[in-house]
């Protein structure tokens, strides 16, 4: 596991997201907690985060014989969102695929929401280029117009599909609407703490479904932030030095590795047999 602190409500997200998807949804309490504690969650915490998450209307209790949760239907499209930016979005655009540019406006007396169009936005991968004014990669705009329009947003915003015309070298400009610097730390971070594993399990011949599962749920949970904070912009328009590309291939090592053999490893602990195709 990675030496990072990871929220325990963060890991059974991705536990929910990568394999109860797929397992139908639901799981025990019990189950939820024997799993977690492979990940060195104790039972207080699992259950003080299902509780977050029941109040933040991502779980709903459920009884199948034994208390259980199961993911709300409302947050589903977000899961199948983060499929996509997780594992759709892994090579950079194409400069010829233009950009989704959004334009807001908010009244000071919904100032709360100019917030939650700026965060969300962010969490898009759009950068800000002048007030009100937030430009992302073209293949984005679908996920932003659903994401907006979920989170009833879509009153206060303008998404166009455009192209850049003029005036500024446009590699230079884009340095100051994303935080190159920042989202680079995060791809050393995690390429620092993953590299080491991956480099040790392409020498181990036998991998213990456990031991996949302890690596791979943190690992996953560590990256899922990663095509969030950055945005995937086109090679010609990167520093020289970008150091996405390492992680990546680290994150698709480690992926095709421990993915099967975690999934395994649940459905071991759980009993539960595959009931969806995976996203």
């Amino acid at each position: 596991m990675s030496d990072s602190p990871i929220r325990p409500s963060s890991l059974i997200n991705t536990v929910y997201g990568a394999f109860l998807r797929r397992l139908g949804g639901w799981i025990s309490i019990a189950d939820l907690i024997t799993l977690m504690s492979e990940l060195d969650v104790d039972s207080p915490a699992v259950r003080s985060a299902i509780s977050r998450l029941k109040k933040k209307g991502i779980l709903e209790p459920e009884r199948q014989g034994a208390t259980g949760y199961r993911l709300s239907p409302a947050v589903l499209p977000v899961f199948d969102e983060g499929d996509r930016r997780i594992f759709g979005s892994l090579e950079p655009a194409d400069l010829s695929d233009g950009w989704a540019m959004a334009v807001f406006s908010v009244p000071e007396s919904e100032r709360s929401h100019r917030y939650q169009l700026r965060t969300r936005l962010t969490w898009l991968g759009f950068g800000n280029i002048a007030p009100g004014v937030w430009l992302a990669p073209g293949r984005i705009l679908d996920d932003a117009r659903g994401t907006l329009v979920r989170l009833g947003l879509s009153d206060y915003v303008h998404l166009f599909a455009a192209d850049y015309a003029a005036f500024s070298d446009l590699r230079t400009t884009v340095s100051t609407w994303w935080d190159f610097p920042a989202i680079q730390t995060q791809y050393a971070a995690f390429t620092e703490t993953y590299a080491p594993v991956a480099e040790r399990l392409r020498r181990q011949s036998d991998l213990d479904t456990t031991e996949a599962f302890r690596h791979y749920v943190p690992m996953l949970t560590q990256w899922r932030r990663l095509p969030y904070l950055d945005p995937g912009l086109p090679t010609e328009l990167l520093p020289a030095d970008w150091n996405a590309v390492a992680a990546r291939k680290v994150f698709l090592r480690l992926h095709a590795v421990l993915a099967e053999p975690s999934l395994l490893h649940v459905r071991k602990v759980t009993g539960l047999g595959d009931k969806s195709p995976q996203a």
